[in-house]
């Protein structure tokens, strides 16, 4: 009876420890970063400013898989594995107006200082303490907005000046 006991308990001590192994968050040490980014550019054909980030991260310590959360001006988007090991990207959008043109600092974090972003926020405490991962710059030139005039208004334009100079000319013709 007893060796059931022992047993069972070994068990259940193997089951934790698998469980904690498999669960824990690893850390990604000393990250290496190369990153790309896309903004809108023409805000003729869509109503928001769409930003997009791309990144490949190497981690010193060989950390694969990481869960990421991204932080723009304080607001936090998570951020997708592509299937290629450590690619990531994330993406936002923004309305124009608010989109303003100037360089936009991405914040990365793990699971555990993103935990503490976090918590910083819900008790109103200071969140410029706490360290991101890492970071990237993204600059946005602002998205154009179309000409003053609208090419309707050009045409109608041409319109009118050349037949002001049809009609002079052949009133002059006439004279």
């Amino acid at each position: 009876m007893w060796q059931k006991e022992e047993k069972m308990r070994w068990i259940v001590i193997l089951f934790v420890a698998v469980f904690i192994t498999f669960t824990a968050a690893e850390r990604c040490a000393d990250p290496t970063i190369s990153s790309s980014y896309y903004t809108t550019t023409d805000a003729v054909i869509s109503t928001e400013s769409v930003f997009i980030v791309e990144l490949s991260l190497a981690c010193a310590n060989g950390a694969q898989g990481l869960a990421l959360y991204a932080d723009v001006n304080g607001k936090q988007f998570p951020v997708t594995r592509g299937q290629d090991v450590g690619k990531y990207q994330v993406s936002w959008s923004v309305p124009h107006k608010q989109a303003s043109s100037g360089t936009y600092q991405v914040k990365f974090f793990d699971e555990e200082s993103y935990s503490n972003l976090r918590k910083a926020q819900r008790n109103n405490e200071d969140v410029d303490s706490i360290k991101p991962l890492f970071s990237v710059n993204v600059d946005h030139r602002g998205a154009w907005s179309g000409p003053w005039l609208s090419t309707e208004v050009w045409a109608a334009a041409v319109g009118i000046l050349v037949y002001y100079f049809a009609f002079s000319t052949k009133s002059a013709i006439q004279a």
